[in-house]
């Protein structure tokens, strides 16, 4: 049908047009002189706030008993996957821009499979396709993230936007004057150390998800756990009280809109398309968050484009979907050497067979494919009825 194939389509890149907001007003906001590790706290609060209800009433009747180690790895996951992570972005995100930061945010597969390779949950693979494929994309994807970080090269001359919004105008004056956009390599640095940060968390969550199977239960922890730390946080580089106030607007408005949009919201539609179309379905829209946000910093920062800016970001879409090609192809290589007994093609009513016969004919199965081991006790009840 036509809505299965639109609507998780639609959904998908309604999340990715919400990250992109979430770039260009977040950094509006920094640019205004917002502290980014107050940006964050924030974000986890209003987060909290969001994600809390979903969490209550869609899984208070089939939410596990919560012990004491799988709080201790929902305690790691909000270290990694939300303060670490998150710190590491939007400081990154200050010191450089959000075309750069969306660009380096995509070598996170390329970083997970580096990572995941010791802990046995990824194979190299080094005589199959697949693994030849996820191979020379993780080298391409971080190929391209060095040379975005290191190598500007000719201003590309794409002319000038003619729209002019009163927030980036006001921010480009404050950061201008205040001079706050910081280093040129240390920015991108940390946006890498987020993607490594991302990477730790998926292999932590990997595990957790099996132990603990109520996701937004869990990410209603982590943004309660991760609250705490970026407050406590935030007070040990900026004591200023004063620097906490949601003055001027943009800040309230890009703190709350990270919050319930891109934590909350986004988080429930991911999940809703990773349960319909799978993680190899969601995680190909990466790429569009980088085409949307290019667009939109042209349009509405001003923001101009560099040779190495280009190339590393092609060279980082091509390295994810090199990447991404080949745990495809390694999917469907193990689901086609892990199929059960098709008992569907005997017909259940005319086999007229005793238990030798049952037991004669599962031995011939797996004799020809040794993989073929399990039976499922539907089939097995229709057998002997």
């Amino acid at each position: 049908m036509a809505g299965d194939y639109l609507v998780p389509l639609l959904l998908m890149v309604i999340v990715q047009i919400g990250y992109a907001g979430m770039n260009i007003m977040s950094k509006l906001a920094m640019d205004t002189g917002m502290d980014p590790f107050i940006h964050v706290a924030y974000r986890q609060i209003f987060g909290t706030m969001a994600i809390a209800p979903f969490a209550y009433f869609l899984e208070r009747n089939t939410r596990p008993s919560l012990t004491k180690p799988i709080l201790f790895q929902i305690f790691l996951c909000s270290i990694f996957g939300v303060t670490v992570n998150q710190i590491t972005y939007f400081v990154g995100l200050k010191n450089s821009t959000p075309t750069v930061a969306c660009a380096l945010s995509n070598i996170t597969p390329a970083v997970t499979f580096i990572f995941a390779v010791p802990f046995g949950l990824e194979s190299l693979g080094l005589r199959t396709k697949a693994g030849q494929a996820k191979i020379w994309g993780t080298i391409i994807c971080v190929g391209g993230a060095l040379l975005l970080s290191f190598y500007h090269g000719h201003l590309l001359d794409i002319g000038q936007s003619s729209i002019h919004w009163k927030y980036a105008q006001d921010a480009n004056q404050s950061s201008t004057s205040s001079n706050s956009h910081g280093s040129s390599f240390l920015g991108p640095f940390l946006v890498i150390a987020s993607a490594v940060s991302w990477a730790i968390w998926f292999i932590i969550q990997a595990r957790l998800s099996k132990l603990y199977n109520a996701p937004y239960s869990s990410s209603a922890l982590m943004c309660f756990m991760s609250s705490f730390q970026c407050v406590i946080i935030g007070f040990i580089f900026n004591h200023d009280i004063s620097s906490w106030a949601l003055t001027p607007s943009i800040r309230a408005t890009s703190t709350v809109y990270s919050g319930v949009v891109c934590t909350a919201l986004s988080f429930c539609l991911m999940s809703w398309c990773l349960g319909r179309k799978g993680p190899l379905y969601v995680s190909v829209f990466s790429p569009l968050l980088l085409v949307i946000v290019a667009i939109l910093s042209w349009a509405l920062l001003r923001e101009q484009w560099y040779i190495g800016t280009l190339v590393g970001s092609i060279m980082i879409v091509m390295g994810l979907y090199g990447v991404l090609w080949g745990k495809n192809k390694e999917m469907q290589s193990e689901n086609d050497t892990n199929i059960p007994i098709d008992l569907k093609v005997i017909d259940i009513k005319e086999l007229k067979a005793g238990k030798d016969d049952i037991e004669s004919l599962f031995f011939k199965q797996t004799e020809i494919n040794p993989q073929a081991t399990k039976i499922t006790s539907k089939s097995t009840e229709g057998i002997r009825e």
